[in-house]
């Protein structure tokens, strides 16, 4: 059944499919995924025009869109790290900040179109700023160095309007103080650039995304250190051969000969991962032309059929594209998919955040087992709604621990985070009784982010009386993950309830 068949009209895209915009003025992404991270496929110069549109969309709509410059210490962090993956898969633009990522690209057979380090971008981004009359602020690094960096990105761009500049000490962002943030908002900057070093600059965005007031955040690593001079980039050839960071290491070796092998061996296990895996899926049937679009209610269901990869991607995107401006509500019928390449699982990742953009979503449903093992050696089995996802056996024991007093129990939110933080607290404000248990009920809780993580803190020290008790229940082997990397375990009780 073709598309015209189906009632649905279809709004123009680009043949190149780099940046289609359909008539309610979305921008629809060019993803391809890497060891589970989105990767946007995009030159310098359209990087740059996508920020510069990212920054008109956040001043008509108030939300900051996050960008994220990856590179190969991002992917491995973000394998044991479910917080920042998710934030990544989150991300409104991810550029290939590292060789690695254009190299594996090319492997798994796409011709990605450059690497765009964040070193070269944000100096380009200051000059399209200073012609379009947008502000920055520079957030991060060490003293000195955020204010040395304004300086020179101003001599090298008449005009340039940096509203601010600050570089806090170092602590944890539960503990950072919020004079920060209230900063960054009074000075409502176009381009809020974020050098903490990942994963921090990137939870600081996520955490603060909805109080920052900039239209776009950027994390940018160590940009400010070699726009400052502090550090020293690499001569261009060095760049230009994916050799630049033996320059860094053999500059720093105390600190980044640990981080480079470990990022070489985590991101090559990985990646040599997905390879054998996608190239095992070459034999199976390309019969996708029959996929068709079906209206049931307020919901489309797309029955997807045979193999999906890059070769017809571009019907993939025409189908998810005629469904989404019927609804934000789009089930995918996968029971007759036979593969699907990182491609096509990069499309409806990127159809999936628009369609959350506009409180709907995308399920997954009927999902065979082999696209399932794609989704969880991808890591995405918990990004992506699915019908009857199973629990995972793994899930770390827990201690058994006699509630004694009468509890109050509260259901946390499934995405805990920045969105939701402050309606629990409100929640558990109004609702816990004095010298009662007070439970945070994780059952139904996919991510618990660095917002999720203060709001705990708040309810902990804010609601429950000191004679009170304070547990963290039914949690997922994620959510567990994300305690023990701040050493919440350690801290607050965590039990299973019937």
């Amino acid at each position: 059944m073709s598309l015209a068949e189906s009632g649905f009209h279809m709004a123009n895209s680009s043949p190149k499919g780099n940046s289609t915009k359909s008539n309610k003025n979305i921008l629809i992404r060019k993803l391809l995924i890497i060891a589970g991270v989105p990767i946007d496929n995009l030159t310098m110069d359209e990087s740059l025009d996508r920020i510069i549109e990212l920054i008109r969309m956040g001043r008509a709509d108030g939300r900051t869109r996050q960008v994220a410059t990856v590179n190969a210490d991002f992917v491995v962090k973000a394998a044991e790290d479910p917080e920042l993956r998710f934030i990544l898969q989150e991300s409104d633009l991810a550029t290939p900040d590292g060789m690695p990522l254009v190299w594996g690209a090319r492997a798994l057979g796409v011709d990605i179109e450059e690497r765009v380090a964040g070193a070269d971008m944000i100096p380009a981004l200051a000059t399209k700023a200073a012609e379009n009359g947008l502000s920055i602020y520079l957030f991060g690094s060490v003293d000195g160095v955020a204010e040395k960096a304004a300086e020179i990105l101003k001599d090298n761009n008449p005009g340039l309007n940096i509203v601010g500049t600050a570089s806090p000490p170092f602590t944890s962002l539960i503990d950072m103080d919020p004079k920060y943030v209230e900063d960054i908002r009074a000075k409502k900057p176009d381009i809020l650039l974020v050098a903490l070093g990942n994963p921090k600059q990137e939870k600081f965005i996520s955490m603060h995304k909805n109080k920052l007031g900039a239209a776009v955040a950027i994390g940018i690593g160590g940009t400010l250190d070699f726009i400052a001079g502090k550090q020293t980039r690499a001569p261009i050839w060095m760049q230009n051969t994916g050799t630049e960071w033996m320059f860094r290491m053999f500059s720093d070796p105390k600190r980044l000969v640990e981080r480079y092998y470990n990022d070489l061996t985590g991101f090559s296990r990985f990646f040599i991962s997905q390879w054998w895996h996608m190239r095992a899926g070459k034999g199976t049937t390309a019969d996708s032309d029959e996929s068709k679009i079906i209206m049931n209610q307020n919901k489309a269901v797309v029955n997807l059929r045979g193999r999906i990869d890059m070769t017809n991607n571009r019907h993939l995107t025409e189908l998810l594209e005629a469904a989404l401006l019927q609804t934000e509500h789009i089930e995918l019928d996968l029971e007759h998919v036979t593969f699907l390449d990182s491609v096509a699982i990069g499309t409806i990742l990127a159809f999936t955040r628009i369609a959350r953009d506009r409180k709907g979503d995308v399920n997954l449903i009927n999902v065979p087992r082999p696209l399932m093992k794609t989704l969880n050696l991808l890591k995405l089995d918990r990004f992506f709604e699915l019908r009857e996802l199973s629990q995972s056996a793994s899930i770390k024991e827990l201690k058994t621990i006699q509630v004694r007093r009468d509890s109050v129990s509260i259901p946390v939110p499934s995405i805990f985070d920045a969105t939701t933080s402050d309606s629990l607290i409100q929640t558990a404000m109004d609702n816990y009784e004095s010298e009662k248990s007070l439970i945070l009920d994780f059952s139904n809780t996919r991510l618990l982010t660095s917002a999720g993580l203060a709001a705990v803190v708040r309810i902990n020290r804010e609601v429950v009386c000191p004679e009170g008790e304070f547990f963290l229940a039914n949690c997922s082997e994620d959510v567990l993950r994300i305690l023990n990397l701040v050493k919440f375990d350690a801290i607050y009780p965590i039990i299973e309830t019937d």
